[in-house]
């Protein structure tokens, strides 16, 4: 019987006795609830981080203008800024999660992880911790394996889902799987690695869902940005043994317990927030007026 992934206390007593990396107990529930091999699942995987890193290089090589007009090739821009207030490594990690969402909110393929919304988050991250310690496909596989068991338990006690737990469910949870996944792909321990999903969800409690006429594109495109800075720099203090007090599992309990009581209006619906302002307001109506103006003269509702 595999781990069922109710709790990080647990999955880090199965490993340890049962002498298995963090990994392979999230390989043996997926060959246990999917009923493929394990060559299938590793394919998948690689599959799943080719498209990855093709979003990342689409988003910064082609025209990414949103039919809202409110994304336009932001990553290229930020890709390419010559006046830098990061270092070139992280002005990458930066571009490339803008990227890789913003080739979700151009209709464009994406790997939804854990959803469409937060796309961009271990795109960005892992393709950068890739290139800059040379690490090969297996590591950052073994890691994406890792981030998912992550989101299985997040899932079982809190939200993956805007809709239910605000945007700290989904850029959040995200942020999470990419700081526990750079952690473990750097040889961190179990302890180092739950601390980093422990020191990421410190940081996003609380942020809400609230995107400007209902689309998943502002704020949704730069707050994938920003949780990919979390994440690592979540990584780099959970690596250096600098503790988050709070254990994991009640690091989730809490943020289950704040997406319950967030009222429904940041929960993905745009009636709150960024989406409730003036310019929200404005954005919504002109895009709904596009909307009905490119259906087809003459429409058939028989």
């Amino acid at each position: 019987m595999s781990f069922l992934f109710d709790n990080f206390k647990g999955w880090k007593a199965y490993c340890e006795a049962n002498n298995l990396k963090l990994y392979e107990p999230v390989m043996a529930y997926e060959i246990a609830q999917k009923g493929r091999t394990a060559s299938d699942i590793w394919a998948g995987l690689l599959n799943a981080y080719t498209v990855m890193k093709e979003a990342v290089e689409t988003g910064l090589t082609e025209d990414m203008t949103s039919r809202s007009g409110m994304i336009n090739n932001g990553a290229k821009k930020v890709y390419q800024n010559k006046l830098s207030v990061l270092s070139p490594d992280f002005q990458k990690l930066i571009a490339r999660a803008l990227a890789a969402k913003e080739v979700n909110s151009c209709m464009g393929r994406v790997v939804a992880a854990p959803t469409a919304g937060a796309s961009g988050i271990l795109p960005g991250t892992m393709y950068t911790l890739q290139e800059i310690h040379g690490l090969d496909d297996q590591s950052i596989l073994e890691g994406l394996l890792v981030g998912a068991g992550i989101a299985l338990i997040i899932e079982q006690r809190a939200s993956l889902a805007g809709a239910v737990g605000g945007c700290q469910a989904e850029t959040g949870s995200a942020a999470a799987m990419a700081s526990g996944a750079m952690v473990y792909c750097l040889g961190g321990d179990i302890d180092q690695v739950f601390n980093a999903v422990a020191i990421t969800i410190q940081c996003m409690l609380g942020l809400v869902c609230d995107p400007v006429a209902g689309l998943v594109e502002v704020p949704c495109v730069v707050r994938n940005a920003s949780a990919a800075a979390i994440a690592n720099s979540s990584a780099q203090i959970a690596l250096s043994n600098v503790s988050a007090v709070i254990p994991v599992d009640e690091c989730i309990d809490a943020m289950g317990e704040i997406g319950s009581s967030m009222e429904s209006r940041y929960k993905e619906t745009a009636l709150g927030g960024l989406a409730a302002t003036l310019t929200g307001q404005d954005i919504s109506k002109r895009v709904l007026i596009q909307d009905i103006e490119i259906l087809p003269d003459e429409e058939s509702f028989d």
